[in-house]
């Protein structure tokens, strides 16, 4: 944004220089043009004055010497026509009495009109300078003064102050960057200190961390004040989320205990009830427990959210030896054997006991859904500073429309309704990688099932 700011403030600047410059060379060549004309049209005046004398006595031989004399001097070409159009006198051989400038400029004095300055003078214009002035005698044309100037020296001068012009637009350029550049960085801090505060916004309340205020210090006043709007929206944002995950965290925990009551009721009633109602005795126990694990995962999603631990190493090999180890009896129950495979993942960046939390519930989905007599395969490696821990399972898996909402919270795939759980598993998982800036991925692989792989932030000092 900096660039395409500075980029339209030079492009005005480009644009009054531009617009300053060529009517200033313009009036530099026109300048230049008229003290050359003036200065000729004086001389030529002269010799048409000098002219007067030897044309009317019939002797215009006379002059030579002095055309020749300012040629010399000067060199610049004179000529004496007589009114017939005849060159009669001139200051050097060769004159090119036949070009389009001379014959025109002669024809013109012979018809009594006076020179007038010429188109204007530029440098790459190469064209010599021909003014022919009328001589009168008593109000009647006898012959015209021819002078041929080049205009060498003139145009060097003309290029010498346009190139001061261009070195000046250059450093009027040079100034207006020096200029814009501090105008365009304060213009631009709060905007900025906005895109920083921005991206950090989300990371910041899904982690459950204080968002750092903007600030409105420096800036124009609107964006000071855009700044103090967003501080405020931001801090809002944080608050209404704090209360709902306290809300969650409270309402969870308070509803814990009337339903463990409930469930020793139910309990009791065990053998009391008839044969009629016993079904739904064993129904609500089962509900009942139902509802409790939802208020457990619920509780673990709001600690997982609310939670501002900063992440710390953890030894992933040894973390997923110990939930391997711990989930083995329940694997064994179902029939299905647990498989580690990969190689060493050495230390990770997590939040404290996440990557158990996340473990649990992963190998947790792959027990309930793989089928008896298969694999439960978790595989570990690492690569290009992250550490992956993928669980697999071979039982139906997902629809491939299906992958991206499986992390969401409460949602169940319509061919699962029939297998317990509350669809807040893979949520909390979610939440708990995210904080780290890890990810979760979902896939199909081949041979049927479905593949979690976690991906957590390698730590470095710790790798082994």
């Amino acid at each position: 944004m900096r660039s395409r700011l500075l980029g339209v403030v030079l492009s005005l600047v480009v644009l009054v220089v531009v617009g300053m410059g060529i009517p200033l060379g313009a009036s530099v060549a026109g300048s230049e043009q008229r003290r050359l004309f003036l200065d000729r049209l004086t001389d030529t005046s002269w010799f048409a004055s000098l002219a007067q004398r030897p044309l009317l006595d019939d002797q215009p031989w006379l002059m030579a010497p002095e055309l020749r004399r300012y040629d010399d001097v000067y060199g610049i070409a004179v000529a004496v026509f007589d009114r017939d159009g005849q060159i009669v006198a001139a200051s050097r051989d060769g004159i090119d009495v036949a070009s389009t400038p001379v014959r025109d400029a002669v024809n013109a004095a012979l018809a009594g009109r006076f020179p007038e300055a010429g188109s204007l003078l530029l440098p790459w214009d190469a064209r010599p300078l021909v003014l022919a002035e009328p001589v009168l005698v008593d109000g009647e044309v006898r012959g015209a003064a021819v002078t041929v100037s080049p205009t060498g020296g003139s145009r060097t001068r003309v290029l010498e102050q346009w190139g001061l012009l261009v070195l000046g637009a250059v450093l009027a350029l040079g100034l207006a960057v020096m200029l814009a550049l501090p105008v365009v960085r304060w213009t631009l801090r709060p905007v900025r200190r906005l895109d920083d505060a921005t991206g950090a916004l989300l990371a910041a309340v899904v982690s459950g961390r204080e968002v750092k205020p903007v600030g409105a210090g420096g800036g124009p006043p609107e964006l000071r004040q855009l700044s103090r709007s967003f501080d405020q929206m931001a801090a809002q944002v944080s608050e209404v989320l704090a209360a709902q995950r306290a809300f969650v965290a409270d309402a969870s925990h308070q509803l814990r205990n009337p339903l463990t009551a409930l469930r020793l009721r139910l309990g009791n009633l065990e053998g009391h009830v008839d044969a009629e109602a016993g079904p739904h005795q064993v129904a609500a126990v089962a509900e009942t427990d139902r509802l409790n694990q939802i208020l457990d995962e619920l509780l673990a999603m709001a600690r997982a959210e609310g939670s501002s631990v900063d992440p710390v190493p953890v030894d992933v090999d040894r973390v997923v030896a110990d939930r391997l180890s711990a989930w083995q009896v329940a694997a064994t129950a179902r029939g299905v054997g647990l498989v580690l495979a990969g190689e060493r993942g050495g230390t990770a960046l997590a939040p404290p006991r996440g990557l158990e939390t996340a473990l649990d519930a992963l190998l947790d989905n792959a027990l309930k859904f793989t089928g008896e007599d298969t694999l439960v395969e978790v595989d570990v490696r690492r690569r290009d500073g992250w550490v992956r821990v993928a669980v697999r399972d071979h039982g139906p898996g997902l629809r491939p429309e299906e992958l991206d909402r499986a992390t969401d919270r409460f949602w169940r795939s319509q061919a699962h309704q029939n297998v317990g759980g509350s669809g807040l598993g893979l949520a909390i998982v979610r939440q708990l990688v995210e904080r780290v800036g890890g990810t979760v991925e979902l896939d199909l692989p081949e041979g049927g099932g479905l593949r979690v792989t976690v991906r957590l932030p390698a730590d470095s000092d710790g790798h082994r």
